[in-house]
């Protein structure tokens, strides 16, 4: 039984999930921002923002940290040297999820996520 179990599944099994979060995040640190469910956003809020406090400490460990998570060394670079010191004096916020319109085909709740 789920009983108090938080965790948003998104109608996948774990490896499925797993999966869609890395990708999500690898997207946000490549672009900064994109555009999903307010679920999804929701979730990934959860998952990327530990990810960014690892990018602040900028050593070996966080280094590693991050690749075993993010899919391209490009982007675990971008996270060590632009997004981890932009966020130095920062305790914790990292994202802003912004509401938009429903979709179109079959009314979803969209957001924007973005990094502040």
């Amino acid at each position: 039984m789920r009983h108090k179990k938080q965790k948003a599944t998104l109608g996948r099994v774990k490896e499925q999930r797993k999966a869609l979060m890395r990708n999500l995040a690898e997207s946000l640190v490549v672009h900064e921002s994109i555009t999903t469910t307010l679920a999804k956003a929701k979730a990934l809020r959860i998952f990327v923002e530990p990810l960014i406090t690892k990018a602040k400490k900028g050593d070996l460990t966080a280094r590693r940290q991050l690749l075993q998570v993010l899919f391209t060394k490009g982007a675990v670079e971008k996270m060590i040297k632009k997004i981890g010191p932009k966020y130095k004096d920062r305790n914790g916020g990292y994202t802003r999820i912004i509401k938009l319109s429903p979709r179109k085909n079959d009314s979803a709740e969209m957001a924007k996520i973005e990094l502040v």
